[in-house]
């Protein structure tokens, strides 16, 4: 096989010719207007409502390439476009070669009859999907709705790109078009390697790996297949039919090295290769088994993913694209994403439905750091066309990811959407007509999508929807605790205080969160001097949420006081943001194994701006992801809230061994004076959860309002530790903390050392413009027990002012 690559210069114009630059593909429009100064930085301030023409407009990009005249000699020549967003005409040499009108399936047709020796050019014609989507909703004769928000693009459920790029209530409206990844013509006299996939079957000392090939021949032709793995290579002859053949072999792994989610094991990955007819896939395989068991029991139906015949308590978050322009969504982008969810001690990622099928990196990356992947297909908060010609394209799009990706280890599951079945409840046609639109959501989720799993990827469970009960089971999971997984949003949307987390039971909590605002780092990306506000302009432009700014002033009022200025504003919303979801992730732990699973929304952003993220857009950890670091630690320390006039202390583990150790349990007053102390013996089994402890407040020295708990547990080697609070902050009386601190370098590094005077809660630190993560971040700092805390660098140079750079702050420090 030999490849000509198109990936590189291009030229990028607009329809009418008002606009031509120079571009790059892959990459995407927007990114190749902001290079050249045609648009303004749709991030800054409200500057994303200037570019929406962009959406609105047709695109061609063009370049030119030389063809020699032994690759014309090839049999077969074709053009590969892993991507084309969204609705695409493909000319080689003025002629039409092809249309694509789905960004998720990949293009690939013969163009050898288009072609000539010497200079050739190629273009790709990319018109509106906003005016397509706005064309093909009128042509369906009834109103198929959407959710919508502040800035939209409409009726973006039809057509098949990313639905957040048409506004999210995190991110903004911009309507990409571009190409993206592999981008080459191909040729070869024998064919080329459309799919290779695999399945496996365990037994006792060995692997049964069979290998399925799908190779398109252009002639029939005598050839060897070789399959390499294990440094075992099978080879033989097969004699190939014009067009696709497919070809199955099995090899056999002894002995094999199991692949375990993060936590739970290693990640041994064996190398496949597969050669025929002079092309090659190579690919990564990890062993295991993995079953979901939805079963009925004494609390409804369970929802548990089992690995190598071992339940695993999933922790983790719910993944959107890495950024909102597709050209910055590189691998380095991603790895440090990935890198940070392995880091708070995530075991799996949620892909969601209004995002896209995330590139070969982002599950390499998974496959090699434990991360299993709770896969959605691409629908979201939405009614769907369920035509023939929608359901055909969906057809191919899946088929072809299912194909894609179903050898990647970390993928767990395959689920039809997010919250579709919901949102027949959303909208007056639906509500009033639900029968009709209940035959589409049928027709195109199981119809479609759960018949294509079924048909090309039969070891895997087809979810159907996200939340549901399971398979054939649609209950209301938003409401329901019963069954399958549910979203809880109570406390986000309805405004229930955070102890009604504390009254829910989930089998799998797939969707919850809390809001927060970023760091002042990211607010000075996109907020002009004089906007320095909560409620200015370009501040509340990048809260995409209706009546965020309201949850979250309403919601520090009942639980704080008020902060002074916008540094503290900001700083206590990242507090309240992490209490919340610590409330709900520390009891649903807590809850195993009734409850398996707690995917809180979300880890990343796409833009800078206000949302339930627990890391900024450039990958800053808010106080949110160092709280996630510590409820999801393998072995978890916490406090049941005070009931009846008694605490408990509960330990909760995910090994597979026994643990035991020192436990002591303090009891001071907020001027940081020892009331008293309870030393004992605690031993939790394996995958256990149970109380450790209770303590009457009866026994207490004073009431316990005017006390907080510190337990501390040593062991496997390390110290956990738990801290509670019987009272709301802000009916404390909190002295104010005088906390010092000092920067020692280690290389490239720094260990910060702090102490106070009084007790200081919720101490965070922040490096102003520097790239970096501490080891931990938002905890206690008590009078006499000083801290080091270390601070790694994450950029390539070393920061000689790092010490006049740390701030630090507390409760009681932001209020007079």
């Amino acid at each position: 096989m030999k490849k000509l690559d198109l990936a590189g210069s291009w030229r990028l114009s607009d329809k009418v010719g008002q606009v031509e630059i120079p571009a790059e593909l892959p990459g995407d429009n927007f990114s190749a207007l902001l290079s050249q100064g045609r648009i303004p930085d749709p991030y800054w301030a409200d500057h994303e409502l200037q570019c929406q023409w962009v959406g609105r407009t047709d695109w061609i990009y063009r370049r030119t390439f030389h063809v020699m005249e032994d690759f014309l000699g090839h049999e077969s020549i074709f053009l590969n476009c892993e991507s084309l967003d969204t609705i695409a005409t493909v000319l080689i040499n003025h002629r039409e070669i092809a249309r694509s009108a789905d960004a998720f399936s990949r293009l690939r047709v013969e163009v050898k009859h288009a072609l000539h020796s010497g200079e050739n050019s190629i273009e790709l014609h990319f018109a509106s999907a906003e005016l397509t989507a706005a064309h093909l909703a009128e042509k369906a004769g009834r109103p198929i709705s959407h959710s919508a928000f502040p800035v939209q693009s409409p009726h973006r459920n039809f057509v098949r790109k990313a639905q957040c790029h048409g506004g999210w209530d995190w991110g903004p409206c911009l309507m990409v078009s571009g190409a993206y990844g592999a981008l080459y013509l191909g040729a070869s006299s024998v064919g080329r390697i459309e799919y290779v996939t695999t399945r496996q079957v365990h037994h006792t000392d060995k692997v049964e790996l069979a290998v399925t090939v799908e190779f398109h021949a252009a002639a029939a032709v005598e050839t060897h297949l070789e399959i390499e793995i294990d440094g075992r290579v099978l080879k033989h002859k097969v004699r190939l039919q014009s067009g696709l053949n497919r070809l199955d072999d099995v090899v056999v792994i002894d002995h094999p090295r199991l692949w375990w989610p993060r936590g739970y094991g290693k990640q041994p990955l064996y190398e496949l290769r597969v050669r025929i007819g002079g092309d090659e896939c190579v690919k990564r395989i990890g062993l295991r088994t993995l079953h979901i068991h939805n079963e009925a029991d004494a609390h409804g139906k369970s929802m548990v993913v089992v690995v190598n015949g071992r339940p695993v308590f999933c922790k983790g978050a719910n993944w959107i694209p890495a950024d909102a322009l597709p050209a910055r969504q590189t691998r380095a982008v991603v790895a440090d994403l990935i890198e940070s969810a392995v880091a708070a001690n995530m075991n799996m990622l949620r892909v969601w439905g209004g995002g896209q099928y995330e590139s070969d990196d982002f599950y390499d990356l998974c496959d090699e750091h434990g991360l299993l992947v709770w896969q959605d297909f691409m629908f979201s908060c939405a009614l769907y066309p369920a035509d023939n010609d929608f359901l055909s394209e969906v057809r191919r799009e899946v088929t072809h990811q299912i194909k894609r990706l179903r050898d990647h280890t970390c993928i767990a599951l395959w689920c039809g959407d997010n919250e579709c079945i919901g949102a027949l409840t959303w909208f007056p046609e639906s509500k009033k007509n639900r029968d009709r639109y209940l035959i589409d959501f049928i027709k195109l989720n199981e119809g479609v999508l759960g018949s294509a799993v079924r048909e090309n990827d039969p070891d895997r469970i087809f979810w159907p929807s996200s939340p549901c009960g399971g398979p054939g089971d649609f209950s209301d999971c938003w409401h329901d605790d019963s069954s399958g997984d549910m979203h809880y949003w109570g406390v986000w949307h309805e405004g229930k205080p955070f102890s009604e987390y504390l009254k829910i039971f989930p089998r799998f909590c797939s969707e919850f969160g809390f809001q927060s605002y970023p760091s002042l780092d990211s607010l000075r990306t996109y907020t002009p001097d004089g906007q320095w506000n909560i409620s200015a302009p370009a501040i509340d432009h990048h809260q995409r949420h209706a009546g965020g700014n309201a949850r979250i002033i309403e919601t520090l009022a009942k639980y704080f006081r008020f902060p002074d200025g916008l540094e503290n504003f900001v700083y206590m919303s990242q507090v309240m943001q992490a209490l919340a979801i610590q409330t709900a992730a520390e009891h649903w732990r807590r809850l195993r194994p009734r409850c398996m699973g707690v995917l809180y929304w979300q880890l990343n952003d796409v833009w800078p701006g206000s949302s339930w993220s627990s890391l900024e857009y450039g990958g800053k950890w808010k106080l949110l992801h160092y709280a996630a670091k510590r409820f999801f630690a393998p072995v978890l320390l916490s406090f049941t809230p005070l009931s009846n006039g008694v605490a408990e202390i509960w330990g909760t583990s995910d090994l597979a061994d026994s643990a035991e150790g020192e436990l002591t349990v303090r009891i001071f007053d907020f001027a940081g004076r020892k009331l008293d102390q309870i030393i004992m013996t605690a031993t939790l089994g394996a995958d256990e959860s149970k109380m450790l402890h209770r303590i009457s407040v009866d026994a207490l020295p004073g009431t316990a309002a005017g006390a907080f708990f510190v337990a501390e547990w040593t062991v496997n080697g390390g110290k956990l530790t738990a801290v509670h609070v019987n009272e709301d902050f802000k009916k404390i009386s909190l002295p104010a903390a005088r906390i010092t601190h000092s920067a020692v370098p280690c290389g490239k590094d720094f260990d910060i050392h702090l102490s106070t005077d009084a007790p200081a809660f919720w101490v965070s630190l922040d490096t102003a413009g520097l790239r970096g993560v501490f080891d931990d971040n938002g905890f206690l700092l008590l009078p006499g027990e000083p801290r080091v805390v270390r601070w790694t660098n994450k950029a390539d140079a070393h920061s000689p002012d790092f010490s006049e750079r740390i701030t630090v702050n507390h409760i009681r420090n932001t209020y007079l």
